[in-house]
């Protein structure tokens, strides 16, 4: 009976991807992976995943700004919205108040444990970033935030 080869040592990095290389999809879904990995590992102390902490960043920016603005900005259905908001709210973190333009309207704002919480989180993502991308120079990182600006409309 013929044995099976031993599993490589280092599965993967005999396999050519080569053919994945020129595909922009690809190179920002690996890079996307490395940001990600990156961003868990400083974020884990202040306890918010990446998008809750878009909410409270953009609402920290737009005191008031309602869901439908955070959904249209973020291309999100409503639906997944309420939930994520509904946790903010459930920690604290968010409050509702009648929007002064539209009666019919409630604008969101942070509560001072997440205005807190956010200058906490914009530190540990500002280290993310920098850890993760250190191999930039500054002028290569400005141009690549130049170029995904212009791949996402921005």
């Amino acid at each position: 009976m013929k044995r099976p080869s031993p599993a490589p040592s280092n599965p993967g990095q005999d396999i050519d991807s080569s053919a994945l290389q020129g595909l922009v999809g690809y190179a920002t879904r690996r890079a996307w992976l490395v940001m990600q990995e990156h961003f868990k590992q400083h974020m884990s102390a202040v306890d918010l995943r990446p998008v809750p902490f878009t909410l409270l960043t953009l609402i920290g920016a737009n005191p008031g700004i309602t869901s439908t603005q955070l959904c249209a900005m973020l291309d999100m259905p409503s639906s997944n919205l309420v939930g994520l908001v509904k946790q903010l709210q459930d920690r604290d973190l968010i409050e509702r108040q009648p929007h002064p333009g539209d009666g019919r309207a409630l604008g969101l704002h942070l509560r001072a444990p997440g205005r807190s919480l956010l200058r906490k989180a914009r530190e540990a993502a500002e280290r993310a970033d920098r850890q993760a991308t250190a191999a930039l120079s500054d002028a290569e990182l400005a141009q690549l935030l130049a170029l995904l600006g212009k791949i996402h409309g921005r």
